[in-house]
């Protein structure tokens, strides 16, 4: 690494060759991995072609770290709670399939959710579930109205920790610590804060947690993490089955479904081992700087961006003082904000629209020059 800069966090800015190329300021989309994990992945992509099935022991093995590395990021108790899925949505589905639901019953959510959030609550419907969506409410989603939402019926209450349109980032532990006084299930989407800020499932009295690694874990597409507390492993029924989801996993002769332990008893067949491989490098990597820094940082370049979008006359959903994560969305009064973020990516200013907002995302290794250049871009085109 180059000597220290006077943001010790951009030590590690070389790891990201993305900065040659664009002005990236999107992570809350897809996050571009670490030089370090695409070589380690490279490297084992080669070391495959050269050995084929000689050596999967060790890539076996070396899952069971990244499970393990993983699991403590989340603050589960037990690697054994966490399986490896292809992406948020599959690990919520999962979710949704495998309880036993009763004509009658109901899950709360919010409003202005990512639809991975939304569809597979939906799709339970036809067995005459009832979701009801607590409405966004100036950038916010109220708890104090998510509970009282809730009744005798309800099962679940589901939650994105970060609001991907508004950047909202909502209190867990006092969700959860109620849901729990009130034998009611509560499910996360931790996707847009995994890997920016600190997360204790224990603490917070998170049931399940599901969330995909290209985003603030800096992994790759298709690999994802779904957290299932053992307390609630019993209750919640596999819905699919293969050689992997059985606790005799090895011994083909043995036909016999004995379900594998934990959250592990969720993963079918083979497992990814190159998306893990990209994947636990970037979660090692995370875990060398530490979360406890990365959050402050990626708060306060959020914020700045928050202050320069407001100096230029738009709103800032939430509010500047309201940035808690590092999403960050304003709207203008009457103009649309596409045009503007087509423009900025004709630039290398790479940025983004969500529900009619433009989303700033910026990550730990981003300068408070890159956040100033995008906003005087934008002044350029902000009427």
């Amino acid at each position: 690494m180059p000597d220290t800069p006077a943001e010790p966090l951009l030590s590690w800015r070389p790891e990201f060759p993305v900065v040659d190329r664009f002005l990236y300021l999107n992570h809350a989309a897809i996050s571009p991995p670490p030089r370090r994990a695409t070589e380690a992945q490279c490297a084992l992509a080669r070391f495959l072609s050269e050995t084929g099935d000689r050596y999967w022991e060790d890539r076996e093995a070396h899952a069971e770290v990244v499970r393990a590395r993983a699991a403590q990021l989340l603050g589960a108790r037990f690697p054994h709670e966490v399986a490896f899925v292809a992406n948020t949505a599959e690990g919520l589905s999962l979710v949704a399939m495998g309880l036993a639901w009763q004509a009658g019953d109901n899950i709360v959510g919010a409003g202005a959710e990512y639809p991975s959030n939304v569809y597979p609550w939906l799709m339970l419907g036809e067995r005459g579930v009832e979701y009801r969506a607590v409405p966004e409410r100036g950038g916010r989603i109220d708890p104090e109205e998510l509970l009282a939402a809730c009744d005798e019926r309800t099962r679940l209450l589901v939650l994105s920790w970060v609001q991907y349109a508004s950047g909202f980032r909502a209190d867990l532990a006092a969700i959860g610590q109620e849901c729990r006084r009130r034998e009611i299930l509560f499910v996360v989407d931790v996707i847009q804060g995994l890997g920016a800020l600190p997360l204790d499932v224990e603490a917070c009295a998170v049931d399940v947690a599901a969330g995909a690694g290209h985003k603030w874990l800096l992994g790759p597409e298709g690999m994802g993490l779904l957290y299932v507390s053992d307390r609630l492993r019993g209750r919640l029924r596999p819905t699919r089955a293969g050689w992997r989801s059985v606790a005799h996993r090895l011994d083909f002769g043995r036909i016999e479904l004995l379900w594998e332990s934990g959250a592990r008893a969720f993963e079918c067949g083979s497992l990814n081992h190159l998306g893990i491989r990209l994947l636990g490098e970037s979660i090692t990597l995370l875990g060398e700087i530490g979360i406890a820094r990365i959050e402050p940082r990626v708060i306060a370049l959020a914020r700045r961006a928050a202050e320069g979008m407001a100096a230029l006359g738009l709103e800032v959903v939430g509010g500047v003082e309201g940035v808690r994560s590092g999403i960050v969305c304003a709207r203008h009064p009457s103009r649309p904000v596409a045009p503007w973020v087509a423009e900025l990516e004709r630039r290398d200013i790479v940025v983004a629209e969500r529900l009619g907002r433009l989303r700033v995302s910026p990550n730990f290794y981003n300068t408070e020059d890159e956040v100033d250049c995008f906003l005087a871009t934008l002044g350029e085109l902000v009427p």
